[in-house]
């Protein structure tokens, strides 16, 4: 009788480590236990702005060697390429930026020009006057 509670304990132990091991598995580690982020600075720029602004985030593509026009934004802020190449042309000074690359527009007249095989594609922040 003693031999079968031993086996049944043994048993129920078993099982029971078994259960806490499936439920907790999944759960996500601590952040400690995790590897930690690779992180770099992309842009740091110091900039005035007013009491308040509006923050414009956008996507772009611009099909294989697309150029705009000679335009303006309302207002300034980084340019972040996710694929491909462009050159910009702003105020007179060019700059050739790739994917994984930030630059900061001024606002001023510019043009850009997707120099590479296939798409363009950035994200466009700007920070713009509350209207």
């Amino acid at each position: 009788m003693r031999r079968t509670r031993r086996m049944r304990r043994s048993t129920l132990l078993l099982a029971l480590t078994i259960a806490v091991e499936w439920y907790v598995a999944p759960l996500p580690l601590a952040a400690e236990d995790q590897p930690k982020p690779a992180m770099k600075v992309l842009l740091e720029k110091v900039v005035e702005v007013p009491s308040k602004i509006k923050v414009l985030v956008r996507h772009v593509t611009y099909p294989q060697g697309y150029k705009t026009p000679e335009h303006t934004h309302k207002g300034p802020g980084p340019r972040y390429i996710l694929q491909g190449k462009v050159k910009v042309i702003e105020g007179g000074e060019m700059g050739t930026y790739s994917a994984g690359e930030v630059f900061w527009e001024s606002g001023i007249a510019m043009t850009a020009e997707n120099l590479g095989d296939g798409e363009y594609k950035a994200v466009i922040v700007e920070l713009l006057p509350v209207e």
